[in-house]
């Protein structure tokens, strides 16, 4: 029909403009066809009206949207129609379809038991882009009347802006769907990096397998998540999160999908937990759980262990590939990062040993070279006493015994002191490094200026704090004795706030960075400070080496 042939009066005219103007505002699919049906019906006068949306190969109704039927009879009707008969007709030719009579029609199929009587009809594609995206169907005219060539032209009118308005939303739907995913794809990259970068900085196994759950739950709002490490023929549940009980400490790896996934260094999805025999969630800690994704814990090829989320708590009821790709870029952030605390945790332990080792060695030395040495002397000298008939002689011996045994005994009481000073049990920090201060500028010969300002003497530190303080000020002065060739050294312990400040300088040869140290020394010393949660700083100064070491203050 041509604009001339027109046959649609001003106020028709008037109306579709306005029907337009709103089917365009529209941006949901759902409102627009509700919008279109009512707007069908209204135009035309029809009884009922349906649009039918075609598959993608435009081969039969995918799926069909009815206006004018009540609940009941559609439920009565049973199926809807996949688009055969007369309905067919449209897919099959894409044209303007009236009929007075539609059950008469040749190409029906009848109507289904239970299917309201319906006589006229009127078809029209909908057409987008130059193809046909779904059909709109009008039966039962009011007042027995055929749909007329008004009401076709309408109603093609109709359907080219019902096209409009569904091509706009169908590209907004996909522009906001695009956009949700970049928001996701963000906010997880976002999530992803903040993990690495705090697992990266974390160096404690416990903390850091404690943060790997708690990030992961989060990161595919799982309902629960364990970190399964491998021990022998075993993995160990080292850490969970979220909804576990945590009812069993060691599974096997043989014959259980976690063991595979460990072996098989690949992930495993699982829509049913219920259906995996061997994946018995219980043993876990999480009862009745429906969904799970389990990811291998691989460092260099080598699998450390399996990270387990069980079920979701929000978005989609099972977990998707993106979760899995998420959680298994995750899990290798993951791997190095208990890789990383296992090293630096076994590099401690053998360090402590060293420092340890070390200073038997120095004990036993020094008892040794100097005590069993005077002992022996002792020994050699009552037994020439004994021999002799001489009471002048054997007074004189007594007498030396006696100060030989003196002396021994100031140096047990020396080096039992250096083992663990009664005074800083019983009288705090501050008297006890007074003390040591006093006696290693008895014994070394060196000047020692001291500032200590702790707070009043009630106000002690935790006694570990004390400790390490005063191990690391005792260490480092017997450094300075050893090896700096010092006449003078400021030492400096000061609280302020929450902070402990310990500095020692001296006057000596210096120090060079570039050499390595043995020993207990400046090892022992980063080892306690390191375990105070504390800095160290050991630096060159002019003239001499200079140390700061600071300790955070907790409540005893």
């Amino acid at each position: 029909m041509t604009p001339d042939d027109s046959t649609l009066d001003p106020a028709r005219l008037q109306r579709l403009l306005e029907v337009g103007r709103g089917l365009l505002s529209e941006l949901q699919l759902d409102a627009i066809l509700d919008r279109l049906l009512e707007t069908a019906r209204d135009l035309t006068g029809a009884r009922y009206a349906a649009i039918g949306i075609l598959t993608e190969d435009r081969s039969e109704l995918a799926r069909f949207v009815t206006r004018g039927v009540d609940q009941e009879t559609h439920r009565a009707i049973g199926h809807l129609p996949r688009g055969r008969g007369v309905l067919g007709a449209l897919i099959d030719d894409p044209q303007p379809l009236r009929l007075h009579d539609v059950s008469s029609d040749a190409r029906s199929y009848g109507f289904p038991s239970g299917h309201p009587p319906m006589s006229t009809f009127l078809g029209v594609p909908v057409m987008i882009r130059g193809e046909a995206w779904g059909n709109l169907y009008l039966t039962e005219k009011a007042g027995a009347a055929d749909f007329g060539a008004d009401d076709e032209e309408s109603i093609i009118v109709l359907a080219d802006w019902a096209a409009i308005a569904i091509e706009n939303a169908r590209l907004y739907g996909a522009l906001d769907a695009r956009r949700a995913e970049l928001e996701r794809a963000v906010r997880r990259l976002e999530a992803t990096s903040a993990i690495a970068e705090a697992l990266g900085t974390e160096t404690n196994l416990e903390r850091v397998l404690e943060l790997i759950v708690k990030r992961a739950r989060a990161l595919v709002s799982a309902r629960g998540v364990l970190v399964l490490l491998s021990d022998g023929e075993y993995l160990v549940v080292a850490a969970a999160a979220g909804q576990v009980s945590r009812a069993t400490e060691r599974l096997p790896i043989a014959q259980t999908r976690y063991g595979d996934v460990l072996r098989t260094s690949a992930p495993l999805r699982v829509d049913d937990v219920d259906a995996e025999v061997s994946l018995d969630s219980a043993l876990l800690g999480v009862p009745d759980a429906s969904t799970a994704l389990l990811v291998p814990l691989v460092y260099r090829g080598r699998p450390l262990g399996v990270l387990c989320a069980f079920d979701r708590v929000e978005g989609a009821a099972v977990f998707d590939g993106e979760d899995e790709q998420v959680l298994r870029a995750f899990a290798a952030s993951a791997a190095t990062a208990v890789a990383t605390a296992r090293t630096v945790e076994g590099d401690r332990l053998r360090s402590a040993l060293a420092s340890a080792e070390g200073e038997r060695r120095r004990w036993a030395r020094e008892l040794h070279d100097e005590t069993l040495q005077a002992l022996g002397g002792l020994k050699v000298l009552l037994s020439g006493a004994a021999r002799t008939d001489d009471p002048a002689a054997l007074r004189s011996t007594v007498r030396g015994a006696v100060e030989q045994v003196t002396r021994e005994i100031e140096n047990l009481r020396s080096l039992i002191t250096e083992l663990r000073p009664a005074s800083l049990d019983e009288l705090g920090l501050e008297p006890a490094l007074l003390t040591l201060v006093a006696r290693t500028e008895a014994t070394q010969g060196l000047e020692i200026e001291h500032h200590i300002d702790l707070g009043p003497p009630a106000a002690r530190l935790p006694p570990e704090l004390e400790t390490a303080v005063y191990r690391v000020a005792q260490e480092a002065l017997t450094n300075v004795a050893k090896h700096a060739r010092a006449s003078r050294v400021q030492l400096d312990v000061e609280r302020r706030d929450d902070i402990v400040r310990l500095t020692i300088s001296d006057d000596g040869v210096g120090y060079d960075p570039e050499q390595p140290t043995a020993g207990f020394g400046v090892v022992g010393m980063r080892e306690r400070v390191a375990l105070a949660q504390g800095t160290l700083l050991v630096e060159p100064a002019e003239p001499g080496t200079r140390i700061a070491a600071t300790f955070p203050v907790t409540a005893p």
